[in-house]
């Protein structure tokens, strides 16, 4: 089962175990300049909103609708990360995660298949993989999720399948089998209580959020998402093993993702600004992050390595899509990790 909740997808398995729960979120963010740097992580500049798909179905194509789920504004050329659990918790269910951007794994660079495939590392593992930024490229290496319109050719599934036919993301969720999670918790409750030491907080956003003027009516825009900067995140390996997971059951998910500006056209609500330029942020002196954990970490996937970044495909195209970069040298840097979260800093969060 899956609920929407404080603009959060809920992922619920009580047939399986009543812990079973987990939490994906998408959070707002700074886009890093493409320059060929390894930038650190972004901030979380507060969650995206999200909306029933069905509750505007009056104001949607048909092909949308048929898919349903839920959708959710960006602007051209905005970025955004997935936050997995909301809070890492010493007593989390572990679930598997596939994240595809349209038809394509955003880990493996293949075609989406449901199931789990362990010797393609085509998933996540969460609380062990708190947030997840972009295509993973290269080990400890991702490309930022950057949204653009679907049918412009920029997306990352655009330009490995050649086809326009999806855009958005999906979502698969997988619980641990009941026995290895009552197993797990055992050993957990043996480690003499490690809840501290592996906690780590999520701030609740950015502030108030701001709001924008509204715009003409427009026939109704998705987005697909697209390969930006580079940054250093490392993408965990599975440490269960793929028989850990119960895949069984499964719950999946659509987010479509929309052109902001056409969001009031569509719910009637206005969506927020823009985010700051990372130049205008690092100016100010806020603070960017550097995740790090002693563990095996996936290499990147050779397919995802070709695909052109959003910058590489203007350039060749002569369209200017994204706007100058300015220079950004991140000087605040706060290291994050299981080691440092006793002592209960926030997480990727500033206070624009």
């Amino acid at each position: 089962m899956i609920t929407l909740e404080r603009d959060s997808l809920v992922f619920r398995f009580p047939e399986v175990h009543e812990q079973a729960q987990t939490e994906v979120n998408f959070q707002r963010t700074l886009r890093i300049p493409d320059n060929g740097k390894h930038y650190p992580l972004p901030p979380g500049l507060g969650c995206f909103s999200l909306k029933h798909l069905e509750d505007y179905a009056q104001h949607v194509p048909p092909d949308w609708r048929e898919r349903g789920g839920v959708m959710m504004p960006l602007y051209q050329a905005e970025a955004m990360w997935l936050s997995f659990s909301g809070r890492r918790r010493h007593d989390a269910y572990p679930f598997a995660l596939k994240i595809a951007a349209g038809k394509i794994n955003a880990v493996s660079g293949k075609a989406w298949k449901p199931d789990l495939d362990a010797c393609k590392n085509d998933y996540v593992v969460v609380p062990e993989q708190p947030w997840l930024d972009g295509f993973c490229v290269a080990k400890d290496v991702v490309r930022q999720f950057v949204a653009m319109p679907l049918g412009s050719g920029y997306s990352v599934e655009e330009q490995i399948t050649g086809q326009p036919e999806h855009g958005g993301l999906q979502i698969i969720a997988y619980p641990m089998k009941k026995a290895r999670y009552e197993e797990l918790a055992r050993r957990r409750a043996q480690e003499h209580q490690l809840a501290g030491a592996l906690r780590m907080y999520m701030g609740e956003g950015a502030g108030a959020v701001m709001r924008s003027r509204a715009c003409a009516a427009a026939p109704a825009q998705a987005m697909g998402l697209a390969a930006g900067g580079r940054m250093r995140q490392q993408i965990y390996a599975d440490p269960y093993g793929i028989d850990a997971w119960d895949q069984s059951v499964s719950s999946r998910s659509f987010v479509t993702l929309i052109d902001a500006t056409q969001w009031r056209n569509i719910t009637g609500e206005a969506p927020a600004q823009r985010p700051p330029t990372a130049a205008d942020y690092t100016g100010a002196g806020l603070p960017w992050f550097d995740y790090y954990a002693e563990a095996e970490t996936l290499p990147g996937a050779k397919e995802l390595a070709l695909v052109k970044s959003v910058a590489e495909l203007a350039s060749e195209k002569g369209e200017q899509v994204l706007g100058p970069d300015a220079k950004v040298e991140p000087g605040n840097v706060v290291q994050l990790g299981p080691q440092t979260a006793a002592k209960s800093k926030p997480v990727r969060e500033s206070r624009l």
